[in-house]
C-alpha cells in the first residue's frame, strides 16, 4: 500500500499522538487522492520516524475558512497558522482518523530514503 511520509517539527507531531493536534496544516497537498495513512517524520532534532496516522479527510480552502473550521483541534496558535498562510490563496487541513506511534522509532532508511522530504515523499508500506 502507497501512503505519504510528511515531515513534522517534533512539537507539532507529537501534539498529533497526544490528541491534541487532530490536523496537519499543509501549503500544498499531494495528488494521489488515494492515500489514506500519512507516515510521520518527526523532523531536527529528533530525526525520526515516529508513529503513523489514517487520513480522516483533507479540507481545502481559503486559509481564513480552513480556520474556522479546524481551530479547536489545530493545536497551534492562530498568530503560526497565520505567519505560516501569509499570502496563500488556498489552504489545506489533513484531518487525522486514527494514530499509532511506534514502539520502536525507525528511521528514513527504513522507508528507502536518504534525506527528510522537504514536503512529503511517496513510500510503500
Amino acid at each position: 500500500m502507497k501512503a505519504v511520509l510528511l515531515s513534522i517539527k517534533p512539537e507539532f507531531a507529537h501534539k498529533i499522538f497526544d490528541g491534541t493536534k487532530k490536523y496537519e496544516f499543509r501549503k500544498q497537498i499531494f495528488k494521489d487522492s488515494s492515500i489514506k495513512k500519512v507516515i510521520v517524520y518527526s523532523s531536527s532534532p529528533e530525526q525520526k520516524v515516529i508513529g503513523e496516522f489514517k487520513i480522516d479527510t483533507i479540507l481545502r480552502d481559503t486559509p481564513s475558512a480552513i480556520w474556522l473550521q479546524t481551530r479547536d483541534y489545530s493545536g497551534i496558535s492562530q498568530a503560526f497558522y497565520d505567519e505560516y498562510f501569509r499570502g496563500r490563496q488556498n489552504a489545506y487541513a489533513i484531518k487525522v482518523a486514527s494514530t499509532r506511534i511506534y514502539e520502536q522509532k525507525k528511521d528514513l532508511s527504513d522507508f528507502d530514503i536518504m534525506f527528510p522530504p522537504q514536503s512529503f515523499a511517496y513510500v510503500e508500506v
